[in-house]
């Protein structure tokens, strides 16, 4: 008869996601997954199959989180416009904290070191891309017969524009771009709608 768990398994893909976004796929060892969750191999391994395994679910995990952030922010009470702005505001706060980590967004990370040669991780950045592109697009579109955004521009093309913009935030972030540069490059976005 197999042992129960005695672990939390939410509180060890927690602590595996801290682990893969602060070091990425690569460089993150078994022996750091086994320090940051506290389990040893075995338990690892019977519980999450593979490392990769184990990435691909901290990663989902990841995403969910931050899509749970996304879609709060989506259904507020703010305008379309300004939900747009406070996304792209939250990221340049992000990057921009005196007690930022300097991890950036697993997700961008993951898109950078991993995507191309991962076809399994590709298909779920992939699809995590359409979550957020079909709840960026429709707050667009809800904009557009509000007024508040023009309704000549193409929703499709603004939510791969916001897309592109909080992951070229990110990126120019860690690049060593200041905090006016980045809220001038999320005027200049949001100045297209």
């Amino acid at each position: 008869m197999a042992r129960p768990r005695k672990f939390d398994e939410g509180q060890a893909l927690d602590a595996a996601m801290d682990a893969f976004w602060a070091a990425g796929y690569a460089a993150t060892s078994t022996q750091d997954l086994c320090d940051a969750t506290g389990l040893g191999r075995s338990s690892i391994y019977h519980t999450f199959k593979s490392k990769h395994d184990l990435f691909e679910r901290a990663l989902a995990r990841y995403m969910e989180h931050k899509n749970a952030e996304l879609f709060t922010l989506l259904e507020s009470e703010l305008s379309a416009r300004q939900k747009i702005r406070a996304l792209l505001q939250r990221v340049i706060d992000e990057e921009c904290a005196d007690d930022g980590d300097g991890r950036g967004c697993l997700v961008v990370n993951t898109c950078i070191e991993v995507s191309a040669h991962d076809l399994s991780v590709a298909a779920s950045l992939e699809q995590d891309y359409g979550v957020r592109l079909a709840a960026l697009r429709a707050v667009i579109e809800s904009g557009q017969r509000d007024g508040d955004i023009a309704p000549g521009k193409d929703a499709g093309t603004l939510a791969h524009l916001v897309i592109a913009s909080v992951g070229g935030l990110r990126v120019s972030a860690r690049s060593g771009v200041g905090r006016a540069a980045l809220e001038a490059v999320a005027d200049a976005t949001l100045s297209t709608f």
